[in-house]
């Protein structure tokens, strides 16, 4: 998808369950990492994440972008448009967009002691250095095991 499609698409989510127009510039931004999409107070432009439209759909990404036209409206509108207000959350439930975004799977850690005992696995999105860790339980070393979603360098 082209970033003008994605344009002419938030303007039409927009249009559709809010009628408003939307003004500013909706664009991808692919370095985004935890979220499916941000707003952008300064210059009101909404930045999404490709990743979400392709590993969930249409339907799924047209709820973040719902999400973050809420953000959009409520904030040109001088209304609450934080996660914690009340405007924000009554306007959530009115367009049905979800309050936070699903989580893609991570990297994990696992305990290295044997299956039977403890086989630990410890999801993780950041990076962490598994020879200065033990496993809680029983103290064996760590060792990275890869969920099949991460990119291999």
């Amino acid at each position: 998808m082209e970033q003008a499609e994605l344009q002419s698409w938030m303007e039409e989510v927009s249009l559709r369950y809010f009628e408003k127009p939307f003004k500013h510039q909706a664009r991808f931004n692919s370095r985004l990492r935890t979220t499916g999409g941000r707003y952008l107070l300064r210059s009101h432009d909404i930045e999404m994440n490709p990743k979400y439209l392709s590993h969930y759909g249409k339907e799924y990404f047209t709820g973040i972008m719902k999400h973050e036209l809420c953000h959009y409206h409520l904030h040109l509108e001088n209304k609450g448009y934080m996660h914690r207000d009340q405007d924000f959350k009554a306007l959530l439930r009115a367009v049905r967009a979800p309050r936070f975004c699903k989580r893609f799977q991570g990297a994990f850690k696992g305990c290295s002691c044997p299956e039977i005992l403890h086989n630990q696995n410890f999801l993780r999105k950041r990076k962490f250095n598994v020879n200065r860790y033990a496993c809680g339980k029983c103290g064996g070393k760590l060792r990275y095991i890869s969920d099949g979603t991460q990119k291999s360098k």
